[in-house]
């Protein structure tokens, strides 16, 4: 589905992405890659496919959507040099032409040369009018006069059907100076947002990203 966000046509995608017509972006945050081969070391089965199912699904939108630039708000690899970062090496390489921007995260540890091998171009934040993006919000973004776009938590809401049935589903939450959006990898953890006044939630739902009414 399609919002306005500060006077901005932003689309929602239920592949937990967002399609910025005017700049040609495609933004995503927390893939992640590695993570589960992270897990599988430690003795927890993991399916090994997950880092290859994420990389399909970003190869997916970009083929659909032939964007120009790859916006990707932080935590791109889960840790330091490993077999997923070589496989995003390989990866890439099928997109010569297209600007990939990385917005430092918490989980982002290689060094800045190892970036730039990559074809990855590193931010700590990245200012398109009128957004200003980063990876998590902290008290001293309050001085932004630009409105964020956040990852880091990922958001979820619990919806509550007629039948006192319910289900848990990735959301975007937009409040009134940030967004914060789903994970984009599928093996992450997930948080319970708390809605805040004239903040707006819109869950995905199997291929359908829908409103969230108010309580």
């Amino acid at each position: 589905m399609t919002i306005d966000c500060c006077g901005e046509s932003l689309e929602l995608l239920a592949q937990r992405a967002i399609y910025w017509r005017r700049q040609e972006a495609l933004i995503v945050a927390d893939l992640h890659l590695g993570k589960a081969m992270h897990f599988r070391k430690a003795g927890i089965a993991v399916p090994a496919e997950i880092n290859q199912e994420n990389l399909r699904q970003l190869q997916k939108l970009i083929t659909w959507y032939a964007p120009r630039q790859v916006i990707m708000l932080g935590d791109l690899f889960h840790s330091d040099v490993n077999h997923q970062v070589e496989e995003w090496y390989v990866w890439r390489k099928q997109f010569p032409g297209l600007a990939f921007h990385l917005v430092k995260g918490n989980h982002d540890v290689l060094a800045e040369a190892h970036y730039e091998r990559l074809g990855i171009q590193l931010h700590h934040q990245l200012h398109l009018h009128p957004f200003c993006m980063v990876h998590a919000l902290d008290e001293s973004m309050e001085k932004h006069k630009a409105y964020l776009l956040t990852g880091h938590v990922h958001p979820c809401v619990r919806i509550k059907g007629k039948a006192k049935q319910s289900a848990v589903l990735p959301c975007f939450y937009f409040a009134e100076s940030y967004a914060i959006l789903p994970a984009f990898g599928r093996f992450t953890g997930r948080y319970f947002i708390r809605r805040g006044m004239h903040a707006k939630v819109f869950a995905i739902l199997g291929e359908e990203v829908m409103p969230v009414p108010v309580d």
